[in-house]
C-alpha cells in the first residue's frame, strides 16, 4: 500500500483551456473501432429486408429458396420471431417507437417497414440472400401527403405542454398598430451521421453483450431488457467511439434484430444498416408548417403572439417536432398563444433531430420578428432588445442568466451591423446582390441524474468511469478537463474510460445535456474521492473507489429558465440572373455558460452554424406521393452543404456565469444551428427585397419569387 502525495501548489485550471481530443490519434489512425468494425469469431451477419409499399399486410414469403442460398443460416420474419414486450416505459418517460419491436406482426404502415432480417455468413452472401427475398403483400392505400390544412391534424404534447394561452389574442391583434401574419414551411430533414447505425450481439455465459453505436449505453439496456424481458444486470451494452448521432442513435431496429438472431442461432450476429436504410430507419427531421401571428404597437413593443405549427408522425408512434416551444422562452406578450399539433400519415416515425423544435422554430419566429421590424422601420437588434422578457413568458420563472442583449451588441460590433443601409436591394458586387441579416438562438440548459465513479491510484493518477457518449463531440476530452479540475490534478493523470453500461446509470448525450449531467456526477465523485484522501488513508494496489449518484443535487436545483442563447449573423451573396445564393461570411456569439474546451466548443458551434447553412440552402428530402418513398434515398440526392458551401464562419462566446448554479456548464451542441437559418433567409430579404417563407432558398425559388414580385 502507499498514500497518494497530493501538490500543494495552485494547479492551473484545465477547464477553458483548449485541449485536442484524446482519442484524435486513434481516430485519424484507425486504430479507434466502431461498432461496425470490433471483431468477433464465428461472427454472423444480418441484413433488414425492408416492404416495398407504404401500407398493407404481408401476404406470405417464399423464404425457404433464400435458405438454400450459400452461407445463409436464417431468415426471420413475423411468423418465427421472438415475441417483445412493448408496453412499458423507457427513458424520460417515452414509449418505445414499434417500428424497433421487429417482426412481430404482418401489417406494414409505412414504406421501409422491416419485414424479415436475413442471416448469413458473410455480409456479402447476407445482402444477396435478402435482394433475393420475395415478399408479396395485400396493398392499401396510403396517405403520405403534408400540409398545413389538415382537418385531422390534432395537438400533441411530446415532452412539453401542446398549447398555452395567454390574453385574447384576436382583441390584442386587432389593437395592435402593426401586424405581421404569415406561414413558414420546412422540408422533412435527415440526420445521416458518417458512421451508419450498426450494432453486434452475443451472448456470453448467459449475459447478453452488444456492441452499438448509440447516444446512451444505459439508455439501450433498459430498452433491450424490456423488449425482451431480460434483467438489466445481465445485458452489457459498449459504445466506445461513435461517429455522429444528432439525435438518431437510440434504440433503433437493426439492435433488436440482433439480438433476436443471435438468441436463435447462439452466435454473434452483426446488423449494419446501409444509407438508403437510414432514410427509413434512423429517424429524422419532421416537415413543418408554421403559422406566426405578431401585433405591435408602432414602437415595436409586442402586444400579440400566435405561434403554432404542425408536424407529421407516422401510425404506430405519436412524435411531435416541437416547434412552437421556441417561441414560449424568446419573446413575451399581453396575449401569448402557441401550439404544436401533428397528423398521422403513412410514414416513417421522425425522431429528436439537433436542435429539435428550435432549429425550425426559430427559422419561423425569428424570420417573422425581422418582418415585423420592417413594418415597423426599427432595427432588427433593436426591436429584439425592446421585447427582451424579464422571466418566462409562458412559465413565469426567472432566467438563470439571459445574456441575449449582450450576444446582440458584441456581434454587431464585430460584424459591422451598424454600417449597414436597411433598405433591400441597395447592394451590388457586381452581378451579386448582397444582404446582411441575423436572428436570436436559445437552446434549454438542463441536467439529469447520472451515476460516475473514480479511483485513486498508488501511482498518484485517477480513473473516472461514466457511461457517457462521446458521439464526436469531444466529450471524452471535455470530462477529462473537468475531472482533473475536481480532482486538482493535471489531465495526464487522469484517464476517463466511457461508453459502458456496466459504469452505471448517466444521461444519454441527447439535448445539450450531456457534459452538464455528467460533469455534476463526476465532480460529486471527485470531491468524496478528495476527502478520502485528506484522512491519509493508505491506497491499496487495486485503488480507492468512490461512486457518486447526482440525483438528489440536480433534484435540489431552483426552478429556473435555463438556456444558452445566442445572436446569429449573416451576410448572403444572390445571383439575379440564376437564382444562386451563396453565404459569404456567418458569425455566432453566444452565452452557453462555462466553455470547458475552447477547441472542441468552437468545433460545435460551428458545425451546428454549417448545418444552418445546409438547412437554409440545401437539405430537403421529398416524398413521392405514388409510392409513399423518397425521391433520391441517398447522399447523391439529398443535399447537404459542402465544403464550397462554408465561407468565412466565426464562432464566440462571451461571458456567462450563473452563481447560483454548481456546474455551471451550459450545452452547446445545438443552440449553434439554432436562428441560422432565420439570419441567412432576413439577409436573402435584405438582398433582394423578397421574402422567402420556405425552406430550403433554392435557385428555382429565388427566381419564381422575383418573377412573381411587385416591382419584377
Amino acid at each position: 500500500m502507499s498514500t497518494l502525495t497530493t501538490t500543494t501548489a495552485l494547479q492551473a485550471p484545465a477547464v477553458g483551456t483548449a485541449h485536442t481530443r484524446i482519442e484524435g490519434r486513434d481516430k485519424v489512425t484507425g486504430a479507434a473501432r466502431y461498432a461496425g468494425e470490433v471483431p468477433f469469431a464465428d461472427l454472423a451477419y444480418g441484413l433488414l429486408v425492408l416492404s416495398t409499399v407504404a401500407r398493407g399486410r404481408i401476404r406470405a414469403l417464399d423464404t425457404e429458396p433464400v435458405l438454400a442460398m450459400p452461407g445463409v443460416l436464417a431468415v426471420l420474419d413475423h411468423r418465427n420471431a421472438l415475441r417483445l414486450e412493448t408496453d412499458y416505459t423507457g427513458l424520460l418517460g417515452m414509449r418505445p417507437d414499434p417500428t424497433c419491436a421487429v417482426f412481430q406482426h404482418d401489417r406494414v404502415p409505412h414504406l421501409g417497414w422491416p419485414v424479415a432480417l436475413v442471416v448469413a455468413e458473410t455480409s456479402e452472401q447476407a445482402r444477396e440472400a435478402a435482394e433475393a427475398l420475395v415478399v408479396r403483400y395485400e396493398q392499401e392505400p396510403h396517405d403520405v401527403e403534408f400540409g398545413g390544412e389538415r382537418p385531422d391534424a390534432h395537438p400533441a404534447e411530446g415532452h412539453m405542454p401542446a398549447v398555452t394561452e395567454k390574453g385574447d389574442l384576436d382583441a390584442q391583434l386587432a389593437s395592435s398598430a402593426v401586424v405581421v401574419d404569415a406561414e413558414y414551411t420546412t422540408p422533412e430533414e435527415h440526420h445521416h451521421p458518417m458512421e451508419p447505425h450498426a450494432a453486434t450481439a452475443r451472448w456470453d455465459e448467459g449475459r447478453l453483450e452488444v456492441i452499438d453505436s448509440n447516444q446512451g449505453a444505459t439508455w439501450v439496456v433498459g430498452e433491450l431488457a424490456n423488449l425482451f424481458t431480460l434483467d438489466p444486470a445481465s445485458v452489457h451494452v459498449r459504445s466506445e467511439h461513435v461517429g455522429g448521432g444528432f439525435g438518431s442513435k437510440g434504440v433503433r431496429a437493426h439492435q433488436v434484430a440482433a439480438v433476436m438472431a443471435a438468441t436463435v442461432l447462439r452466435r454473434p450476429v452483426r446488423v449494419v444498416l446501409t444509407r438508403r436504410q437510414m432514410f427509413s430507419l434512423a429517424g429524422y427531421r419532421s416537415p413543418t408548417a408554421q403559422r406566426v401571428r405578431l401585433g405591435a404597437d408602432a414602437d415595436g413593443h409586442l402586444r400579440a403572439l400566435e405561434h403554432r405549427s404542425l408536424s407529421l408522425t407516422s401510425t404506430v408512434y405519436e412524435f411531435v417536432e416541437p416547434s412552437a416551444g421556441v417561441a414560449r422562452v424568446m419573446y413575451d406578450a399581453d396575449a401569448h398563444h402557441t401550439a404544436n399539433r401533428v397528423v398521422r400519415l403513412d410514414v416513417p416515425t421522425p425522431t429528436f433531430m439537433r436542435g429539435p423544435g428550435e432549429a425550425p422554430g426559430s427559422f419561423a419566429l425569428e424570420a417573422a420578428l425581422d418582418e415585423l421590424a420592417e413594418k415597423c422601420g426599427i432595427d432588427p437588434i433593436e426591436l429584439r432588445l425592446r421585447n427582451e422578457p424579464d422571466k418566462g413568458p409562458v412559465s413565469g420563472l426567472p432566467f438563470a442568466g439571459r445574456n441575449l442583449a449582450a450576444c446582440f451588441r458584441a456581434g454587431a460590433r464585430r460584424f459591422g451591423w451598424a454600417d449597414r443601409d436597411p433598405r433591400p436591394g441597395m447592394r451590388r458586387d457586381g452581378r451579386w446582390l448582397l444582404g446582411t441579416g441575423t436572428a436570436a438562438a436559445s437552446f434549454p440548459a438542463g441536467a439529469q441524474p447520472s451515476t460516475a465513479s473514480a479511483t485513486a491510484h498508488p501511482d498518484g493518477t485517477f480513473t473516472v468511469r461514466i457511461s457517457a457518449a462521446d458521439i464526436g463531440t469531444g466529450a471524452r476530452t471535455a470530462l477529462t478537463l473537468v475531472a482533473a479540475d475536481a480532482l486538482r490534478t493535471s489531465p495526464d493523470r487522469v484517464h476517463v474510460r466511457i461508453g459502458d453500461s456496466d459504469f452505471g446509470p448517466a444521461m444519454i448525450a441527447g439535448g445539450s445535456m450531456g457534459t452538464r449531467s455528467w460533469a455534476w456526477a463526476i465532480g460529486i465523485a471527485a470531491g468524496e474521492l478528495l476527502e478520502r484522501l485528506a484522512l491519509g488513508t493508505a491506497i491499496p494496489p487495486e485503488g480507492i473507489t468512490v461512486r457518486s449518484d447526482s440525483t438528489a443535487a440536480v433534484g435540489a436545483l431552483a426552478a429556473a429558465e435555463r438556456h444558452s442563447f445566442g445572436a446569429q449573423f449573416a451576410e448572403v451573396a444572390v445571383d439575379a440572373d440564376t437564382g444562386e445564393v451563396r453565404v459569404r461570411r456567418m458569425l455566432g456569439i453566444f452565452a452557453a455558460g462555462r466553455i470547458v474546451n475552447p477547441l472542441t466548443a468552437r468545433g460545435q458551434l460551428l458545425g451546428g452554424m454549417i448545418w444552418g447553412i445546409s438547412m437554409a440552402l440545401h437539405e430537403e428530402a421529398v416524398r413521392d406521393l405514388e409510392s409513399g418513398g423518397h425521391v433520391g434515398a441517398d447522399l447523391a440526392g439529398y443535399h447537404v452543404a459542402t465544403h464550397a458551401d462554408v465561407p468565412r464562419i466565426e464562432a464566440d462566446w462571451i461571458d456567462d456565469t450563473d452563481p447560483d448554479d454548481p456546474v455551471g456548464i451550459k450545452g452547446i451542441g445545438e443552440v449553434g444551428i439554432v436562428g441560422a437559418a432565420a439570419a441567412i433567409a432576413n439577409a436573402v430579404w435584405h438582398a433582394t427585397g423578397v421574402r422567402h417563407r420556405s425552406l430550403p432558398i433554392r435557385p428555382d425559388r429565388v427566381l419564381s419569387a422575383a418573377a412573381e414580385a411587385p416591382d419584377a
